[in-house]
Formats: C-alpha cells, sequence, structure tokens
C-alpha cells in the first residue's frame, strides 16, 4: 500500500496524547480476551521500534504517514490499542485518509472488534475503491461476521485489484472460502482453476495460502500440506504457517460437511501464541459459536 502524505492542521496535541497513552506497559493488562475466554497480551518493545517511531512523531505531530508508521510498529508488538488510539488521534484531523482507516480497521480486527473495524473498512472502500488493502481487509470483517456472500464479493473486488502472484494467491485463498462457505461451489471451482502452474508464489509469508489452493486443488493430502508445530513462540513464521493451515484444513472439513472433524485443527491453531493471525481468530470463532 502507497501511503499518501497528509497534514494534521487542527490536533497535534491528540497525536501527542496517544504518543503518551502508547508509553504504558503492554503487559498490565490484557489487549482483548478471547472468544474462547483466554487473555491476550501484547509484547514489549524490546528493541525499541516503537520509541523510535514515537520520538519522529513527536518531532512532527502533524505528519499522518509517521502516525502510520508508530502503529504499524505497535502493531508489530501487539499492541493493538496502542496502535488504534495512534489512527483516532490522527483521524481527528485527517477523517478522511483511507490510510488510517484501513489502518484501524486492521487492528480492530485483531482485538475482535468486528462490527467497529467493518465500518472503518467499509469507508476506506468507499473512499479509494481501488485500494487493495481495503478491499482485502473489508472482506476478512465480513468473513469473520459470518457474512460470506459479501466477503466473497469483498474478496473478488481485491482479486481485481491484484497486481501479483502473491496477491492473487492470497486474495483467492480467502474468496474460495468465502464461497465454500456460502454454498457457492460453482463460483468457488472457477476460483481454483485460476490457480495454474504459472501462479506463482515469491513472498514466503504467503507461502502457506498457495499450499491451501493446492489442497484444496486435490494436488496435495491433507498430510502433505500439515506443517510441524512451532518449536516455540519466537518462531513467528512457523506459527503463522502452523496457525493458517490448520485452520485451512478444518474449514475444508466444515464446508465439506465433516465440522466434527474439524474441531482438533481449530484447536491446533489456537494453542500458540500468535493470537493475531486470521487462522488463529477464524478457528477461535469456530470453536466459541460452532459452525453455520
Amino acid at each position: 500500500m502507497i501511503l499518501r502524505r497528509s497534514l494534521l492542521v487542527t490536533a497535534p496535541c491528540l497525536l501527542l496524547g496517544a504518543i503518551k497513552a502508547a508509553q504504558a506497559n503492554p503487559d498490565d493488562q490484557p489487549q482483548t480476551v478471547s472468544l474462547l475466554a483466554r487473555k491476550l497480551y501484547a509484547l514489549p518493545d524490546d528493541d525499541g521500534a516503537i520509541e523510535a517511531a514515537r520520538n519522529k512523531l513527536a518531532a512532527d505531530p502533524k505528519d499522518v504517514s509517521l502516525a502510520l508508521k508508530l502503529s504499524k510498529a505497535q502493531a508489530a508488538k501487539r499492541q493493538y490499542r496502542e496502535a488504534i488510539a495512534t489512527c483516532t488521534a490522527a483521524l481527528a484531523a485527517a477523517p478522511n485518509n483511507a490510510d488510517l482507516l484501513v489502518e484501524r480497521g486492521h487492528r480492530e480486527l485483531g482485538l475482535r472488534e468486528f462490527k467497529a473495524a467493518l465500518a472503518d473498512l467499509s469507508r476506506a472502500g468507499t473512499l479509494e475503491p481501488k485500494q487493495l488493502d481495503a478491499q482485502y481487509h473489508l472482506g476478512l470483517a465480513y468473513y469473520f461476521l459470518r457474512q460470506f456472500g459479501d466477503a466473497a464479493e469483498a474478496f473478488s473486488r481485491a482479486l481485481e485489484l491484484a497486481q501479483s502472484g502473491d496477491s492473487v494467491i492470497d486474495c483467492s485463498n480467502w474468496r474460495y472460502v468465502s464461497l465454500r462457505r456460502n454454498g457457492d461451489t460453482a463460483n468457488a471451482a472457477r476460483v481454483l482453476a485460476r490457480i495454474t502452474p504459472d501462479v506463482k508464489n515469491t513472498e514466503p509469508h504467503l507461502f502457506f495460502y498457495l499450499q491451501l489452493l493446492h489442497f484444496y486443488q486435490g494436488k496435495l493430502s491433507e498430510a502433505q500440506v500439515l506443517p510441524p508445530k512451532p518449536s516455540g513462540p519466537a518462531d513467528l513464521e512457523a506459527e503463522l504457517s502452523f496457525n493458517t493451515i490448520n485452520y485451512g484444513v478444518g474449514n475444508w472439513h466444515v464446508y465439506n460437511g465433516d465440522p466434527s472433524h474439524a474441531v482438533a485443527f481449530f484447536k491446533n491453531a489456537t494453542s500458540g501464541f500468535a493470537w493475531n493471525s486470521w487462522g488463529f481468530i477464524g478457528s477461535e470463532l469456530e470453536l466459541a459459536n460452532g459452525p453455520r
């Protein structure tokens, strides 16, 4: 996403207030409580990335791009409430900044505040309908609210905006599962038909989505697609892959009529520490509410 530079001209004090609020120890209280009653915590700013971003914003509190950088630095440490406060302060003076709305909506999704995220992301999509991140995260908001038809439409718009193989893979995965959960097997099959050998993955972070698409196509078996359990919370990429694929396989059993078989996969995906991953959130929803 290309970040637009915008000047805050009316509320620099609000930004500075957000800076001070973000100085609280993230371990003092949970960021949120999961739908399974688990307290979910942030990480400390052990490398000083948040402090550095905060100092830069403090030196130029009217610069929205710096507010976005601070929010992303906070989110990287799962300090989502602080990130939302940073965006909210910036939006007070730049209410039509789609990048800020997408960033805040992204973090609201992580806190399971799906309706708030839907409002922010819908507005961002209206302001900038050709922004891929807005449509993609809007699709996730609808999906987690179990409005699968609306999710499929948002992911369709995101797919039309995709400019790289990685984006095609990412959006195709979510459009496919949205259609399957909505009972639209014909259009879901058309999504998979586009995933030919010519569709290549270059971003390691998204390789697990390509594996899932090959699993849906029947090119990989369940045993072949499932990754080993992460060695620990420090192995973030392994945990993201583990959560994503376990959710994808469990979800596959749900829309193929075997929800009881899915439970073990959903429990796997919620057993670790990457509580902000989409696979963790999706699995948590299934375990808390049951498939429908």
